[in-house]
């Protein structure tokens, strides 16, 4: 059996390189973006990435043009990767070395990084970038309570994964008219609150080229900072498209090794998959699930989402056997979760 990645992924880096090389000759230099990164005391994780930036004087028309429209979302997605890039991640006196991904991305465990717990900042630079800061929350060793929250539909209100109304939600629309599930922001504030010191993972299928508007909404609206943990839209080196169940699931799975003394409360909602995949996981590892919270869509959102005003059954089925609190948004969610979490 070959162990050549799919050739759609052959053909894309092949694009890449291309126009990376192309970029290069026209002056674009190396700029580090950064992610939230999270880990313990033994490991942190450092994500991130790195693209090409024109070098161009900002006039003040040229910059009254980008002001204009800069938050839309279609700003997002252009972005010209630097594949196969030497990068350096610095945390206190070590330095470690590591290359990008095909996509340009960043994906480094440090150990023996000596941080202590809390938010902590790493530097990241390329061969000939900025040196830029990767923030990373380093939980304690004794932290055993943690909150994984999916985002689309969530807590914001996206329509996926119906095409048009994404692409029009992604694309298009302003940042600032993107709107956030009614209650879910206190209730993650309060239960955090209630566990001082404990992470919260925001888990998405959405791309990694969001991540900036993504940390702007939680920001702006009032969400405990986390890491976002996204995926890059594009082939894979099996196929042609990522698999966001797929996607999800691995996270979970990675997090129970990466934080082993962590048992998690599940927040998701009931318009694509995650009832199953919170039951099939809970099933996997019923250790570290504490509770799934589902947030009810609407009539409208449920046809927006899967073109129907009911649960998907099997969903409904596949969760009937879990831990679980369903409400229509966080006030009602933190109501049945304060009895079932044993929290004042």
């Amino acid at each position: 059996m070959s162990t050549r990645p799919f050739i759609a992924a052959r053909v894309e880096e092949f694009i890449d390189r291309r126009v990376e090389g192309f970029l290069r000759a026209l002056g674009w230099r190396e700029k580090v973006i950064c992610y939230t990164g999270y880990g313990t005391g033994e490991s942190i994780r450092v994500l991130g990435r790195v693209v090409l930036v024109p070098k161009r004087a900002r006039s003040g028309l040229g910059k009254a043009t980008e002001d204009l429209i800069k938050r839309r979302g279609f700003r997002n997605f252009v972005s010209a990767a630097c594949v196969r890039a030497s990068v350096m991640i610095s945390v206190g006196n070590q330095v470690v070395t590591t290359t990008t991904d095909r996509g340009g991305y960043i994906d480094q465990r440090v150990r023996n990084h000596g941080l202590q717990p809390g938010w902590r900042t790493a530097g990241v630079r390329s061969t000939t970038s900025r040196t830029a800061h990767a923030d990373v929350h380093v939980i304690a060793d004794d932290v055993e309570f943690g909150l994984v929250s999916d985002i689309d539909d969530t807590i914001i209100s996206t329509m996926l994964p119906r095409p048009m109304i994404a692409a029009w939600n992604s694309f298009i629309r302003d940042e600032s008219a993107r709107q956030s599930v009614p209650g879910m922001a206190r209730m993650y504030a309060d239960l955090l609150a209630d566990h001082p010191g404990s992470p919260v993972i925001y888990i998405s299928t959405g791309a990694w080229n969001t991540h900036g508007f993504l940390s702007r909404f939680l920001k702006r609206h009032g969400y405990p900072a986390g890491p976002m943990l996204l995926t890059d839209w594009g082939p894979t080196n099996a196929g042609w498209f990522r698999s966001g169940m797929a996607h999800k699931t691995e996270t979970l799975l990675q997090l129970t090794r990466d934080l082993p003394n962590i048992s998690w409360l599940l927040v998701g909602d009931d318009g694509q998959h995650d009832p199953v995949i919170y039951a099939d996981f809970a099933h996997v590892a019923p250790e570290k699930v504490r509770a799934i919270a589902i947030r009810q869509l609407t009539p409208t959102e449920q046809v927006l989402a899967h073109g129907t005003t009911t649960v998907l059954p099997e969903e409904q089925e596949a969760a009937a056997d879990t831990p679980w609190v369903v409400a229509p948004d966080g006030r009602g969610l933190l109501s049945g979760l304060r009895s079932l979490l044993d929290t004042k």
